[in-house]
């Protein structure tokens, strides 16, 4: 089992001495690396699960704060939970998350992509709300492709992408880089099997929702001609988990757990996180 942890920005804060803080922490306990999650834009009445987003909510973009976590720290693997793929051109897209693994020398491994959930943030990047499936599928083979390319270029005869001889560079270090994705729907769970290098579902699935999406990413990838068994599984914890409680994670198949401080005072957030790594012996704990 892995443990990773996440900065979420609209709690703790944008505060970039506390930002570095807590990522220069979690290396030192030992965490695997460093998730920061994703929205474009909000707007008043924005909600999730009716769950309204206050829209002064502070979200910082994740990749461009994972760039600043990298310069701040030498070992701490850089994720997104999630990057909101579909309003995001991969064209460029490709360039920026390239640039980043390779100034971190190879440290973006945790990158997870969903759809979105708010169909005013898809308007507001003139995004067709209804298309954004099929645009996320696209995106992440043209991210692969352009990873992949050589001097000669590549091209995407796609719907809405297409392009003729690119070349990308610089390349991800070692090739292209693994993309997980993310999601609380049968249709991501297909995603993650179909296209994916791992299945991060969301946090309010049911455990019997959870396992049957499960099931439908395995199929999914057994169907596609790839290795179930290969696919990662992360998933959401306290980060006051019992110690006891692992166990059943790891029943369920899961590969990696991601924690997130649940206090708003930096000293006792760097305190949570010495307490979980000491729980679960992932390093100095200090």
């Amino acid at each position: 089992m892995r443990f990773a942890i996440s900065y979420q920005s609209p709690h703790h804060g944008v505060d970039p001495g506390n930002l570095v803080a807590y990522a220069r922490h979690a290396e030192e306990c030992g965490f695997e690396g460093l998730y920061l999650p994703e929205h474009v834009v909000l707007h008043p009445g924005a909600a999730l699960r009716s769950v309204e987003l206050p829209p002064t909510m502070p979200y910082l973009d994740p990749v461009d704060a994972l760039a600043f976590v990298a310069a701040a720290t030498s070992r701490l693997l850089l994720g997104t939970g999630v990057l909101l793929l579909p309003y995001h051109h991969p064209v460029p897209l490709a360039k920026r998350l390239a640039t980043v693994d390779v100034l971190s020398a190879g440290r973006l491994r945790l990158l997870t992509v969903g759809v979105g959930a708010l169909p005013g943030e898809a308007r507001a990047v003139g995004v067709d709300f209804a298309t954004r499936g099929r645009r996320a599928d696209e995106a992440i083979d043209v991210l692969r492709l352009l990873w992949s390319g050589g001097a000669d270029g590549v091209s995407n005869d796609g719907e809405f992408f297409p392009f003729a001889d690119l070349c990308s560079f610089p390349q991800p270090v070692g090739g292209p880089l693994p993309i997980h994705v993310g999601g609380s729907s049968p249709a991501a769970a297909r995603r993650a099997g179909t296209r994916g290098d791992g299945w991060f579902p969301g946090g309010t699935l049911p455990p019997d929702e959870r396992a049957r999406q499960l099931e439908v990413a395995r199929t999914a990838a057994a169907g596609a001609g790839r290795d179930p068994a290969a696919l990662e599984y992360t998933r959401w914890a306290p980060i006051d988990l019992p110690e006891q409680s692992l166990a059943a994670y790891a029943e369920q198949g899961v590969t990696r757990l991601v924690v997130s401080a649940t206090a708003t005072d930096p000293a006792a957030q760097r305190a949570q996180m010495s307490a979980f790594a000491a729980r679960f012996g992932l390093g100095a704990g200090r």
